[in-house]
């Protein structure tokens, strides 16, 4: 926002002397009689205010102990082995993650004891706590969806998927201003200037013919493979299954449908799941397209090589997710690729779910300390679970012990 500063014109403040010559002298006039002094009551002081104490913000992170941790005693730690030594493949070029990594490699991936002792010797749990002091927040789920689709436009196969168009630009801006590391611009140049690249509406107007990846044959489907940021396209003309992940994203943020069909009535907040989100689009097709454009980010892909169908895609961290151990976070809040304790409930029910996870993914609509996205894998399983998932939760991140 622009300041808007305001001046007012100085007044002169000064009175014109007027000199008149005479030619003949008056006699002065007699002097008034002097008023007694008039008795002023003493001034009234204003009363300086009083300045309403401000509690300091709470610590983001709050060391704890792991005899606090709810559940941490009965979670097989050897299911989240595998996901920490992947995260461990990138931390450990970081100081203050090198010796706890290096350690990691001596540790036998079957010796569930083992694997307990080394996080217990190596680490410090810490409780992330929102600016307000709340300890609770929003965990959701995604998936790695399925979809139908060719390499050519034809038949049921309408939808495009886009790669990155060849107009957009990304400004990392943290080469300006490094406070702002992780931050990038993202826009097109017209002329000499600039300007933001068009929104999901002006996209799905546009003519961009050429920079389609591959056409599926649900328009739905392909918008909520945008949410979850990958998936798997069979192709169905040429024999084969290919893996499309996040290549881009045109720079406008992340708006929630359901929140959107929430605040207009059409759906309460226990309705606004991923499945009622799709019946409410499949009774009312004709405000499909006004549902998405809620949304103005609009994400592109790029085609992998599906070498191995039980590896998950890859995340923000670089290296393949693992169904039911890793999470998107808000890397403005955790460290990416850290251990997380995550303790909350199983999708759509209140029995309890708490597990140690790894923060190896990021999210447009995952914002906040205490807030996490739960990975649940590839599947018609996962899909459901995921679609569900809107549950409360706690978060301690493992961080280092000063050695």
């Amino acid at each position: 926002m622009s300041s808007i500063r305001r001046s007012l014109p100085l007044l002169p403040g000064l009175v014109a002397l007027a000199l008149a010559a005479c030619t003949t002298v008056e006699p002065p006039a007699p002097l008034p009689t002097p008023r007694p002094p008039v008795t002023m009551p003493p001034p009234v002081m204003p009363v300086p205010p009083v300045d309403t104490p401000v509690a300091p913000p709470a610590p983001l992170m709050t060391p704890s102990t792991f005899s606090a941790l709810p559940g941490w005693d009965k979670d097989d730690l050897r299911q989240a082995w595998p996901p920490f030594l992947a995260s461990c493949n990138v931390l450990i070029r970081k100081d203050e993650w090198k010796q706890a990594c290096s350690a990691a490699r001596t540790v036998a991936a079957s010796d569930e004891a083992a694997i307990r002792s080394y996080f217990e010797s190596w680490f410090v749990p810490n409780q992330i706590r929102a600016a307000d002091g709340a300890d609770t927040g929003l965990i959701t789920g995604y998936y790695e969806a399925m979809l139908r689709g060719a390499r050519k436009k034809g038949g049921a196969f309408q939808t495009p998927l886009y790669k990155v168009p060849d107009d957009l630009l990304t400004v990392d801006l943290a080469s300006v201003y490094p406070e702002l590391k992780g931050k990038r611009l993202r826009g097109r140049l017209v002329g000499k200037k600039v300007v933001p690249y068009g929104s999901r509406a002006e996209i799905a107007r546009a003519d961009i013919a050429g920079k389609e990846l591959l056409w599926v044959d649900d328009p739905v489907e392909a918008f909520f493979l945008e949410v979850q940021g990958s998936g798997r396209v069979q192709l169905t003309d040429a024999g084969e299954t290919v893996r499309v992940s996040y290549a881009d994203q045109n720079g406008h943020p992340y708006k929630a449908i359901g929140r959107w069909l929430i605040d207009q009535g059409e759906l309460t907040p226990e309705q606004a799941t991923a499945q009622g989100i799709k019946a409410w689009i499949a009774a009312n097709p004709s405000r499909r397209q006004e549902l998405f454009n809620v949304n103005p980010s609009y994400v592109f892909f790029r085609e992998e090589r599906l070498a191995d169908p039980g590896a998950g895609p890859k995340g923000a961290l670089g290296v393949a997710l693992t169904g039911g151990r890793s999470v998107a976070v808000d890397p403005s809040f955790l460290p990416l690729g850290a251990p997380i304790f995550l303790a909350t409930t199983e999708s759509g029910s209140e029995v309890p779910m708490r597990r140690l996870v790894m923060a190896q993914d990021t999210g447009g609509a995952i914002r906040g300390a205490v807030r996490a996205d739960f990975f649940f894998g590839f599947g018609y399983d996962a899909m459901e679970k995921a679609g569900r998932m809107k549950q409360r939760g706690q978060l301690w991140v493992l961080m280092p012990r000063a050695q």
